[in-house]
Protein backbone atom coordinates (compact mmCIF):
# COMPACT_ATOMS: atom_id res chain seq x y z
CA UNK A 1 0.00 0.00 0.00
CA UNK A 2 3.24 1.94 0.50
CA UNK A 3 3.75 1.77 -2.81
CA UNK A 4 0.87 3.23 -4.26
CA UNK A 5 1.61 5.90 -2.06
CA UNK A 6 5.13 6.32 -3.49
CA UNK A 7 3.19 5.85 -7.23
CA UNK A 8 0.86 9.01 -6.60
CA UNK A 9 3.10 11.08 -5.16
CA UNK A 10 5.58 10.60 -8.01
CA UNK A 11 3.00 11.50 -10.31
CA UNK A 12 1.70 14.38 -9.11
CA UNK A 13 -0.65 13.29 -7.05
CA UNK A 14 -4.20 13.58 -7.68
CA UNK A 15 -3.84 16.50 -9.67
CA UNK A 16 -6.16 17.96 -11.86
CA UNK A 17 -5.06 15.97 -14.70
CA UNK A 18 -5.30 12.86 -13.12
CA UNK A 19 -8.97 14.43 -12.17
CA UNK A 20 -10.29 14.89 -15.53
CA UNK A 21 -8.84 11.36 -16.54
CA UNK A 22 -10.94 10.04 -14.18
CA UNK A 23 -14.08 12.37 -14.74
CA UNK A 24 -13.36 11.33 -19.25
CA UNK A 25 -14.01 7.48 -17.89
CA UNK A 26 -17.61 8.60 -17.33
CA UNK A 27 -18.36 9.28 -20.88
CA UNK A 28 -18.34 5.63 -21.65
CA UNK A 29 -20.55 4.84 -19.22
CA UNK A 30 -23.53 6.83 -21.23
CA UNK A 31 -23.01 4.01 -24.17
CA UNK A 32 -22.95 1.21 -21.47
CA UNK A 33 -25.94 2.35 -19.77
CA UNK A 34 -28.15 2.17 -23.09
CA UNK A 35 -26.60 -1.48 -24.21
CA UNK A 36 -27.60 -2.79 -20.55
CA UNK A 37 -30.63 -1.28 -20.77
CA UNK A 38 -31.72 -2.21 -24.55
CA UNK A 39 -32.63 -5.61 -23.44
CA UNK A 40 -36.05 -4.13 -21.80
CA UNK A 41 -37.15 -2.53 -24.92
CA UNK A 42 -36.01 -5.34 -27.14
CA UNK A 43 -37.74 -7.90 -25.38
CA UNK A 44 -40.53 -5.71 -24.82
CA UNK A 45 -43.65 -7.58 -25.13
CA UNK A 46 -46.64 -4.91 -27.02
CA UNK A 47 -50.21 -5.98 -26.19
CA UNK A 48 -51.42 -8.37 -29.46
CA UNK A 49 -54.15 -10.58 -30.40
CA UNK A 50 -54.66 -13.13 -33.66
CA UNK A 51 -55.28 -11.84 -37.20
CA UNK A 52 -58.50 -12.25 -38.41
CA UNK A 53 -58.70 -15.13 -40.84
CA UNK A 54 -62.24 -13.94 -43.06
CA UNK A 55 -61.97 -17.97 -44.40
CA UNK A 56 -62.87 -19.60 -41.35
CA UNK A 57 -65.92 -17.46 -40.57
CA UNK A 58 -69.01 -18.29 -41.36
CA UNK A 59 -70.38 -17.36 -45.14
CA UNK A 60 -72.68 -14.70 -43.30
CA UNK A 61 -69.99 -13.03 -41.15
CA UNK A 62 -67.36 -13.14 -44.25
CA UNK A 63 -67.94 -9.69 -44.86
CA UNK A 64 -67.77 -8.18 -41.61
CA UNK A 65 -64.77 -5.60 -41.05
CA UNK A 66 -63.06 -3.81 -38.48
CA UNK A 67 -64.62 -4.17 -35.06
CA UNK A 68 -67.59 -6.53 -35.92
CA UNK A 69 -65.20 -8.75 -37.66
CA UNK A 70 -62.94 -8.88 -34.36
CA UNK A 71 -65.88 -9.58 -32.18
CA UNK A 72 -67.10 -12.63 -34.11
CA UNK A 73 -63.29 -14.16 -34.84
CA UNK A 74 -61.77 -13.63 -31.65
CA UNK A 75 -62.78 -14.59 -28.23
CA UNK A 76 -63.00 -11.83 -25.13
CA UNK A 77 -61.40 -12.73 -21.89
CA UNK A 78 -62.18 -11.21 -18.27
CA UNK A 79 -64.77 -8.09 -17.37
CA UNK A 80 -62.70 -6.15 -19.59
CA UNK A 81 -63.51 -7.80 -22.36
CA UNK A 82 -59.78 -7.59 -23.85
CA UNK A 83 -59.12 -10.00 -27.02
CA UNK A 84 -57.58 -13.24 -26.51
CA UNK A 85 -54.12 -12.66 -27.48
CA UNK A 86 -53.92 -16.53 -28.88
CA UNK A 87 -56.81 -17.85 -29.85
CA UNK A 88 -59.26 -17.74 -32.08
CA UNK A 89 -63.35 -18.36 -32.37
CA UNK A 90 -63.96 -22.10 -33.85
CA UNK A 91 -67.23 -22.38 -35.77
CA UNK A 92 -68.85 -25.59 -36.76
CA UNK A 93 -68.88 -26.74 -40.37
CA UNK A 94 -71.89 -24.71 -41.96
CA UNK A 95 -75.23 -27.91 -42.24
CA UNK A 96 -76.45 -28.14 -45.93
CA UNK A 97 -79.17 -25.81 -46.77
CA UNK A 98 -82.68 -26.92 -46.71
CA UNK A 99 -84.87 -23.79 -47.44
CA UNK A 100 -83.97 -20.87 -49.59
CA UNK A 101 -83.43 -17.77 -47.99
CA UNK A 102 -81.01 -16.15 -45.77
CA UNK A 103 -78.74 -18.47 -43.66
CA UNK A 104 -78.85 -17.31 -39.63
CA UNK A 105 -75.05 -17.40 -38.44
CA UNK A 106 -74.21 -20.05 -36.15
CA UNK A 107 -72.75 -19.68 -32.65
CA UNK A 108 -69.15 -20.49 -32.35
CA UNK A 109 -68.46 -24.13 -30.99
CA UNK A 110 -64.46 -23.50 -29.04
CA UNK A 111 -61.21 -22.02 -30.45
CA UNK A 112 -58.62 -22.64 -32.04
CA UNK A 113 -54.83 -21.16 -32.64
CA UNK A 114 -53.90 -18.44 -34.58
CA UNK A 115 -53.06 -19.04 -38.39
CA UNK A 116 -52.55 -15.37 -39.52
CA UNK A 117 -50.22 -14.21 -37.39
CA UNK A 118 -50.77 -11.46 -34.68
CA UNK A 119 -51.21 -7.96 -34.74
CA UNK A 120 -49.29 -5.58 -32.43
CA UNK A 121 -50.08 -2.53 -30.39
CA UNK A 122 -47.69 -0.29 -31.72
CA UNK A 123 -45.52 1.34 -30.54
CA UNK A 124 -44.57 -0.34 -28.18
CA UNK A 125 -41.48 0.68 -25.55
CA UNK A 126 -41.04 3.77 -28.29
CA UNK A 127 -40.22 0.80 -31.33
CA UNK A 128 -43.04 0.15 -34.22
CA UNK A 129 -40.85 -3.04 -34.62
CA UNK A 130 -38.67 -5.52 -32.49
CA UNK A 131 -37.32 -8.86 -32.27
CA UNK A 132 -40.81 -9.77 -30.35
CA UNK A 133 -42.70 -8.45 -33.40
CA UNK A 134 -40.45 -9.38 -36.51
CA UNK A 135 -40.09 -13.09 -35.51
CA UNK A 136 -43.82 -13.35 -33.75
CA UNK A 137 -42.33 -14.33 -30.30
CA UNK A 138 -45.16 -14.69 -28.59
CA UNK A 139 -48.06 -17.16 -27.86
CA UNK A 140 -46.23 -20.80 -28.65
CA UNK A 141 -43.16 -19.04 -29.34
CA UNK A 142 -43.13 -16.57 -26.62
CA UNK A 143 -40.13 -18.94 -24.63
CA UNK A 144 -38.09 -17.95 -27.24
CA UNK A 145 -37.73 -14.62 -25.36
CA UNK A 146 -36.55 -15.43 -22.40
CA UNK A 147 -34.05 -17.89 -23.92
CA UNK A 148 -32.59 -14.83 -25.39
CA UNK A 149 -33.01 -12.84 -21.95
CA UNK A 150 -30.93 -15.48 -20.14
CA UNK A 151 -28.33 -16.08 -22.75
CA UNK A 152 -27.70 -12.34 -22.95
CA UNK A 153 -27.21 -12.00 -19.00
CA UNK A 154 -24.83 -15.49 -19.36
CA UNK A 155 -22.85 -13.53 -21.90
CA UNK A 156 -22.07 -10.87 -19.36
CA UNK A 157 -21.55 -13.22 -17.06
CA UNK A 158 -18.85 -15.07 -19.13
CA UNK A 159 -17.49 -11.57 -19.70
CA UNK A 160 -16.69 -10.99 -16.49
CA UNK A 161 -14.96 -14.10 -15.63
CA UNK A 162 -12.87 -14.65 -18.85
CA UNK A 163 -12.04 -10.72 -19.35
CA UNK A 164 -11.93 -9.98 -15.90
CA UNK A 165 -8.83 -12.47 -15.48
CA UNK A 166 -7.46 -11.20 -18.92
CA UNK A 167 -6.97 -7.57 -17.23
CA UNK A 168 -5.06 -8.90 -14.71
CA UNK A 169 -2.66 -10.85 -17.46
CA UNK A 170 -3.16 -8.12 -20.75
CA UNK A 171 -3.89 -5.29 -18.92
CA UNK A 172 -6.70 -3.18 -18.47
CA UNK A 173 -6.03 -0.69 -21.36
CA UNK A 174 -5.83 -3.77 -23.84
CA UNK A 175 -8.88 -5.69 -22.60
CA UNK A 176 -10.69 -2.23 -22.51
CA UNK A 177 -10.12 -1.37 -26.62
CA UNK A 178 -9.95 -4.89 -27.62
CA UNK A 179 -13.43 -5.50 -25.78
CA UNK A 180 -15.02 -1.77 -27.81
CA UNK A 181 -13.50 -3.24 -31.08
CA UNK A 182 -15.75 -6.36 -30.85
CA UNK A 183 -18.45 -4.47 -29.41
CA UNK A 184 -18.69 -2.31 -32.35
CA UNK A 185 -18.99 -5.49 -34.90
CA UNK A 186 -21.24 -7.47 -32.65
CA UNK A 187 -23.63 -4.46 -32.79
CA UNK A 188 -23.42 -3.87 -36.10
CA UNK A 189 -24.07 -7.50 -36.60
CA UNK A 190 -27.22 -7.60 -34.22
CA UNK A 191 -28.43 -4.61 -36.80
CA UNK A 192 -28.31 -7.61 -39.95
CA UNK A 193 -29.10 -10.58 -38.10
CA UNK A 194 -31.66 -12.35 -40.63
CA UNK A 195 -33.17 -14.78 -37.87
CA UNK A 196 -33.63 -15.65 -34.11
CA UNK A 197 -30.99 -18.39 -33.83
CA UNK A 198 -28.55 -15.84 -35.09
CA UNK A 199 -29.75 -12.95 -32.80
CA UNK A 200 -29.15 -15.07 -29.80
CA UNK A 201 -25.56 -16.12 -30.49
CA UNK A 202 -25.11 -12.61 -31.03
CA UNK A 203 -26.34 -11.10 -27.97
CA UNK A 204 -24.56 -13.83 -26.25
CA UNK A 205 -21.16 -12.49 -27.16
CA UNK A 206 -22.21 -9.04 -27.73
CA UNK A 207 -23.36 -9.41 -23.66
CA UNK A 208 -19.70 -10.79 -23.22
CA UNK A 209 -17.99 -7.73 -24.65
CA UNK A 210 -19.86 -5.69 -22.76
CA UNK A 211 -19.01 -6.97 -19.58
CA UNK A 212 -15.06 -6.81 -20.72
CA UNK A 213 -15.19 -3.20 -21.34
CA UNK A 214 -17.52 -2.50 -18.41
CA UNK A 215 -14.63 -4.30 -16.14
CA UNK A 216 -11.95 -2.63 -17.12
CA UNK A 217 -12.89 0.71 -17.31
CA UNK A 218 -13.92 0.16 -13.77
CA UNK A 219 -10.41 -0.89 -12.79
CA UNK A 220 -8.50 1.91 -14.75
CA UNK A 221 -10.86 4.18 -13.04
CA UNK A 222 -10.71 3.09 -9.14
CA UNK A 223 -6.96 2.81 -9.92
CA UNK A 224 -6.36 5.73 -10.83
CA UNK A 225 -7.99 7.39 -7.77
CA UNK A 226 -6.58 8.05 -4.24
CA UNK A 227 -8.57 6.98 -1.44
CA UNK A 228 -10.59 9.31 -0.96
CA UNK A 229 -11.98 10.17 -4.16
CA UNK A 230 -12.95 6.39 -4.94
CA UNK A 231 -16.20 6.55 -4.12
CA UNK A 232 -17.12 10.16 -5.65
CA UNK A 233 -15.92 9.24 -8.98
CA UNK A 234 -17.34 5.67 -8.74
CA UNK A 235 -20.78 7.66 -8.22
CA UNK A 236 -20.04 9.68 -10.42
CA UNK A 237 -19.63 6.80 -13.35
CA UNK A 238 -22.66 5.28 -11.85
CA UNK A 239 -24.85 8.65 -12.66
CA UNK A 240 -23.63 8.67 -16.05
CA UNK A 241 -24.56 4.93 -16.53
CA UNK A 242 -28.10 5.84 -15.73
CA UNK A 243 -28.17 8.89 -17.69
CA UNK A 244 -27.78 6.27 -20.49
CA UNK A 245 -30.74 4.22 -19.59
CA UNK A 246 -32.95 7.39 -19.05
CA UNK A 247 -31.64 8.29 -22.50
CA UNK A 248 -32.87 5.13 -24.36
CA UNK A 249 -36.27 5.48 -24.61
CA UNK A 250 -35.94 8.50 -26.59
CA UNK A 251 -33.48 7.19 -28.76
CA UNK A 252 -36.12 4.07 -29.21
CA UNK A 253 -38.82 6.97 -30.35
CA UNK A 254 -36.55 8.67 -32.54
CA UNK A 255 -35.49 5.72 -34.95
CA UNK A 256 -38.71 3.09 -34.25
CA UNK A 257 -36.58 0.55 -35.58
CA UNK A 258 -34.64 -2.05 -33.08
CA UNK A 259 -31.88 -2.64 -35.69
CA UNK A 260 -31.19 0.59 -36.56
CA UNK A 261 -30.98 1.44 -32.24
CA UNK A 262 -28.36 -1.38 -32.20
CA UNK A 263 -26.53 0.18 -35.49
CA UNK A 264 -26.82 3.39 -33.27
CA UNK A 265 -25.34 1.80 -30.56
CA UNK A 266 -22.84 0.23 -32.52
CA UNK A 267 -21.22 3.52 -33.79
CA UNK A 268 -21.55 5.14 -30.77
CA UNK A 269 -19.12 2.58 -29.36
CA UNK A 270 -17.25 2.71 -31.82
CA UNK A 271 -16.78 6.62 -31.27
CA UNK A 272 -15.71 5.37 -27.79
CA UNK A 273 -12.37 4.20 -29.36
CA UNK A 274 -11.14 7.70 -29.22
CA UNK A 275 -10.91 7.35 -26.17
CA UNK A 276 -8.68 4.41 -25.78
CA UNK A 277 -5.75 7.02 -26.01
CA UNK A 278 -6.46 8.62 -22.63
CA UNK A 279 -7.00 5.62 -20.63
CA UNK A 280 -3.95 4.25 -18.83
CA UNK A 281 -3.57 1.15 -17.59
CA UNK A 282 -3.43 0.77 -14.12
CA UNK A 283 -0.63 -1.11 -11.69
CA UNK A 284 -1.13 -4.66 -12.12
CA UNK A 285 0.92 -7.67 -10.88
CA UNK A 286 1.92 -10.96 -12.04
CA UNK A 287 -0.35 -14.16 -11.20
CA UNK A 288 1.04 -15.68 -7.95
CA UNK A 289 -0.64 -19.42 -8.38
CA UNK A 290 -0.42 -20.46 -4.87
CA UNK A 291 -1.64 -18.13 -2.98
CA UNK A 292 -4.96 -16.98 -4.79
CA UNK A 293 -7.04 -19.46 -3.77
CA UNK A 294 -7.28 -18.58 -0.18
CA UNK A 295 -7.83 -15.25 -0.75
CA UNK A 296 -10.67 -15.56 -2.82
CA UNK A 297 -12.21 -18.20 -0.53
CA UNK A 298 -13.21 -15.47 1.93
CA UNK A 299 -13.27 -11.89 0.34
CA UNK A 300 -14.41 -13.13 -2.93
CA UNK A 301 -16.83 -15.02 -1.88
CA UNK A 302 -18.27 -12.33 0.60
CA UNK A 303 -18.72 -9.95 -2.11
CA UNK A 304 -19.90 -12.95 -4.67
CA UNK A 305 -22.90 -13.49 -1.91
CA UNK A 306 -23.58 -9.45 -2.07
CA UNK A 307 -24.10 -9.66 -5.84
CA UNK A 308 -25.96 -12.66 -6.07
CA UNK A 309 -28.38 -11.73 -3.36
CA UNK A 310 -28.77 -8.29 -4.84
CA UNK A 311 -28.88 -9.09 -8.81
CA UNK A 312 -31.33 -12.00 -8.13
CA UNK A 313 -34.06 -10.74 -5.13
CA UNK A 314 -34.65 -7.70 -7.65
CA UNK A 315 -36.67 -9.85 -9.89
CA UNK A 316 -38.65 -10.89 -6.55
CA UNK A 317 -39.60 -6.59 -6.23
CA UNK A 318 -40.19 -6.08 -10.38
CA UNK A 319 -42.81 -8.67 -10.21
CA UNK A 320 -44.71 -7.79 -6.98
CA UNK A 321 -44.22 -4.17 -8.31
CA UNK A 322 -45.94 -4.88 -11.59
CA UNK A 323 -49.57 -5.27 -10.82
CA UNK A 324 -49.04 -1.73 -9.03
CA UNK A 325 -47.67 0.03 -11.82
CA UNK A 326 -48.39 -2.08 -14.93
CA UNK A 327 -47.22 0.11 -17.74
CA UNK A 328 -43.82 -0.22 -19.29
CA UNK A 329 -42.54 3.47 -19.16
CA UNK A 330 -43.20 4.10 -15.24
CA UNK A 331 -41.20 1.11 -14.07
CA UNK A 332 -38.82 1.90 -16.26
CA UNK A 333 -38.32 5.06 -15.27
CA UNK A 334 -38.87 4.31 -11.60
CA UNK A 335 -36.36 1.56 -11.55
CA UNK A 336 -33.63 4.22 -13.01
CA UNK A 337 -34.49 6.90 -10.24
CA UNK A 338 -34.18 4.37 -7.70
CA UNK A 339 -30.91 3.65 -8.75
CA UNK A 340 -29.61 6.83 -8.99
CA UNK A 341 -31.05 7.46 -5.55
CA UNK A 342 -29.34 4.22 -4.58
CA UNK A 343 -26.06 6.21 -5.59
CA UNK A 344 -26.65 9.14 -4.19
CA UNK A 345 -27.48 7.20 -1.08
CA UNK A 346 -23.77 5.91 -1.01
CA UNK A 347 -22.21 9.15 -1.88
CA UNK A 348 -23.60 10.97 1.49
CA UNK A 349 -23.30 7.89 3.63
CA UNK A 350 -20.26 5.20 2.38
CA UNK A 351 -17.42 7.11 3.04
CA UNK A 352 -19.05 9.02 6.42
CA UNK A 353 -20.48 5.73 7.94
CA UNK A 354 -17.90 2.78 6.52
CA UNK A 355 -18.66 0.54 4.05
CA UNK A 356 -19.25 -2.65 5.91
CA UNK A 357 -21.61 -0.61 7.96
CA UNK A 358 -23.68 0.58 4.55
CA UNK A 359 -23.43 -2.76 4.11
CA UNK A 360 -25.06 -4.42 6.39
CA UNK A 361 -28.05 -1.49 6.75
CA UNK A 362 -28.37 -2.24 2.54
CA UNK A 363 -28.90 -5.67 3.23
CA UNK A 364 -31.10 -5.81 6.22
CA UNK A 365 -33.11 -3.95 4.40
CA UNK A 366 -33.23 -5.80 1.28
CA UNK A 367 -33.59 -9.25 3.38
CA UNK A 368 -36.64 -7.94 5.51
CA UNK A 369 -38.83 -6.17 2.74
CA UNK A 370 -38.34 -9.76 0.67
CA UNK A 371 -39.32 -11.65 3.70
CA UNK A 372 -42.36 -9.26 4.77
CA UNK A 373 -43.65 -9.85 0.28
CA UNK A 374 -43.18 -12.96 0.89
CA UNK A 375 -45.19 -14.23 4.10
CA UNK A 376 -47.80 -11.36 3.67
CA UNK A 377 -47.97 -10.04 0.20
CA UNK A 378 -51.94 -11.16 -0.86
CA UNK A 379 -52.52 -10.10 3.07
CA UNK A 380 -51.59 -6.83 2.81
CA UNK A 381 -53.08 -3.52 1.23
CA UNK A 382 -51.64 -2.13 -2.28
CA UNK A 383 -49.68 0.79 -0.96
CA UNK A 384 -47.51 -1.41 1.52
CA UNK A 385 -47.11 -3.63 -1.17
CA UNK A 386 -45.79 -0.87 -3.31
CA UNK A 387 -43.71 0.76 -0.71
CA UNK A 388 -42.21 -2.80 0.35
CA UNK A 389 -41.22 -3.45 -3.16
CA UNK A 390 -39.71 0.17 -3.77
CA UNK A 391 -37.90 -0.06 -0.73
CA UNK A 392 -36.47 -3.34 -1.46
CA UNK A 393 -35.18 -2.51 -5.33
CA UNK A 394 -33.71 0.85 -3.72
CA UNK A 395 -31.34 -0.93 -1.07
CA UNK A 396 -30.46 -4.06 -3.41
CA UNK A 397 -29.50 -1.46 -6.04
CA UNK A 398 -27.12 0.18 -3.04
CA UNK A 399 -26.30 -3.68 -1.78
CA UNK A 400 -25.06 -4.16 -5.12
CA UNK A 401 -23.39 -1.31 -6.45
CA UNK A 402 -21.35 -0.48 -3.09
CA UNK A 403 -20.01 -4.39 -3.31
CA UNK A 404 -18.88 -3.95 -6.32
CA UNK A 405 -16.95 -0.91 -4.96
CA UNK A 406 -15.88 -3.11 -1.78
CA UNK A 407 -14.53 -5.93 -3.46
CA UNK A 408 -12.51 -3.97 -5.81
CA UNK A 409 -10.99 -2.19 -2.89
CA UNK A 410 -10.35 -5.43 -1.02
CA UNK A 411 -8.71 -7.71 -3.68
CA UNK A 412 -4.89 -6.90 -4.20
CA UNK A 413 -3.94 -5.75 -7.64
CA UNK A 414 -2.35 -8.86 -8.87
CA UNK A 415 -5.97 -10.35 -8.90
CA UNK A 416 -7.98 -7.30 -8.95
CA UNK A 417 -10.10 -8.34 -12.48
CA UNK A 418 -10.21 -11.84 -11.34
CA UNK A 419 -11.88 -11.39 -8.06
CA UNK A 420 -13.97 -8.36 -8.97
CA UNK A 421 -14.96 -10.45 -12.32
CA UNK A 422 -16.54 -12.88 -10.04
CA UNK A 423 -18.21 -10.51 -8.28
CA UNK A 424 -20.29 -9.16 -11.05
CA UNK A 425 -20.51 -12.54 -12.52
CA UNK A 426 -22.18 -13.52 -9.23
CA UNK A 427 -24.88 -10.24 -9.84
CA UNK A 428 -25.27 -11.50 -13.51
CA UNK A 429 -26.08 -14.99 -12.44
CA UNK A 430 -28.52 -13.82 -10.57
CA UNK A 431 -30.21 -11.82 -12.57
CA UNK A 432 -30.75 -14.58 -14.99
CA UNK A 433 -32.76 -16.86 -12.36
CA UNK A 434 -35.52 -14.38 -13.35
CA UNK A 435 -35.47 -15.51 -17.59
CA UNK A 436 -34.78 -18.90 -16.55
CA UNK A 437 -37.56 -19.63 -14.44
CA UNK A 438 -40.14 -17.93 -16.85
CA UNK A 439 -38.65 -20.28 -19.36
CA UNK A 440 -40.29 -22.78 -17.01
CA UNK A 441 -43.47 -21.09 -16.70
CA UNK A 442 -42.82 -19.68 -13.05
CA UNK A 443 -43.24 -22.90 -11.37
CA UNK A 444 -40.13 -22.11 -9.49
CA UNK A 445 -40.49 -18.46 -8.57
CA UNK A 446 -42.02 -19.03 -4.94
CA UNK A 447 -38.82 -21.62 -4.35
CA UNK A 448 -36.63 -18.59 -5.80
CA UNK A 449 -38.08 -15.86 -3.56
CA UNK A 450 -37.68 -18.24 -0.49
CA UNK A 451 -33.48 -18.93 -1.74
CA UNK A 452 -32.97 -15.12 -2.21
CA UNK A 453 -34.46 -14.14 0.59
CA UNK A 454 -32.98 -16.76 3.17
CA UNK A 455 -29.89 -15.96 0.98
CA UNK A 456 -30.08 -12.16 2.36
CA UNK A 457 -30.56 -12.73 6.20
CA UNK A 458 -27.53 -15.24 5.99
CA UNK A 459 -25.51 -12.65 3.77
CA UNK A 460 -25.88 -10.22 7.03
CA UNK A 461 -23.13 -12.76 8.96
CA UNK A 462 -20.91 -12.05 5.70
CA UNK A 463 -20.72 -8.34 6.67
CA UNK A 464 -18.82 -9.48 10.07
CA UNK A 465 -16.06 -11.09 8.44
CA UNK A 466 -15.11 -8.40 5.91
CA UNK A 467 -12.56 -5.58 6.65
CA UNK A 468 -13.39 -1.82 6.32
CA UNK A 469 -12.01 -0.37 3.06
CA UNK A 470 -12.73 3.26 3.82
CA UNK A 471 -10.10 5.64 3.09
CA UNK A 472 -7.53 2.50 2.48
CA UNK A 473 -5.23 1.76 0.15
CA UNK A 474 -5.30 -0.59 -2.74
CA UNK A 475 -3.60 -3.55 -1.71
CA UNK A 476 -1.28 -4.22 -4.25
CA UNK A 477 0.35 -7.96 -3.23
CA UNK A 478 -1.66 -10.40 -1.56
CA UNK A 479 1.12 -10.02 1.18
CA UNK A 480 -0.87 -7.08 2.33
CA UNK A 481 -4.05 -8.59 1.50
CA UNK A 482 -3.53 -11.27 4.20
CA UNK A 483 -2.77 -7.77 6.75
CA UNK A 484 -6.24 -6.76 6.17
CA UNK A 485 -8.28 -7.14 9.73
CA UNK A 486 -11.51 -6.94 10.75
CA UNK A 487 -12.15 -3.82 12.33
CA UNK A 488 -15.62 -3.00 14.42
CA UNK A 489 -19.02 -1.75 13.01
CA UNK A 490 -19.33 1.43 15.23
CA UNK A 491 -17.21 4.31 16.07
CA UNK A 492 -15.88 4.40 19.76
CA UNK A 493 -13.91 1.09 19.42
CA UNK A 494 -10.05 -0.16 19.13
CA UNK A 495 -9.55 0.77 15.37
CA UNK A 496 -9.07 -3.07 14.39
CA UNK A 497 -8.90 -6.52 16.48
CA UNK A 498 -6.20 -8.89 16.55
CA UNK A 499 -7.33 -11.23 13.81
CA UNK A 500 -6.13 -11.06 10.71
CA UNK A 501 -9.04 -11.08 7.93
CA UNK A 502 -7.34 -14.59 6.54
CA UNK A 503 -4.88 -16.55 7.78
CA UNK A 504 -1.66 -15.25 6.30
CA UNK A 505 -0.76 -17.41 2.54
CA UNK A 506 2.12 -19.61 3.13
CA UNK A 507 4.39 -17.39 0.29
CA UNK A 508 4.38 -15.09 3.36
CA UNK A 509 5.87 -17.29 5.93
CA UNK A 510 8.46 -19.18 3.71
CA UNK A 511 12.12 -18.69 4.44
CA UNK A 512 11.11 -18.01 8.37
CA UNK A 513 11.11 -20.05 11.41
CA UNK A 514 8.63 -21.11 14.29
CA UNK A 515 10.48 -19.03 16.52
CA UNK A 516 10.30 -16.04 14.74
CA UNK A 517 6.63 -16.13 14.89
Amino acid sequence: MEQEARVLRAAGGFGRARRLLAAASWVPCIVLGLALSSEALLTAQPAHHCRPDPTLLPPPLRALRGPALLDAAIPRLGPTRAPSPCLLLRYPDPAPRTRPGPRPAPASNGTRPCTRGWLYALPSAGLLQSPVTQWNLVCGDGWKVPLEQASHLLGWLLGCVVLGAGCDRFGRRAVFVASLVLTTGLGASEALAASFPTLLVLRLLHGGTLAGALLALYLARLELCDPPHRLVFSVGAGLFSVAGTLLLPGLAALVQDWRLLQGLGALMSGLLLLFWGSQRRGPRGQFLGGELPGYRSGACQGGQRFRLVGGGIRANFRRSLAPQVPAFYLPYFLEAGLEAAALVFLLLTADRCGRRLVLLLGTMATGLASLLLLAGAQYLPGWTVLFLSVLGLLASRAVSALSSLFAAEVFPTVIRGAGLGLVLGAGFLGQAASPLDTLHGRRGFFLQQVVFASLAVLTLLCVLLLPESRSRGLPQSLQDADHLRRSPLLRGCPRQDHLPLLPPSDSCWAGHTPEQH
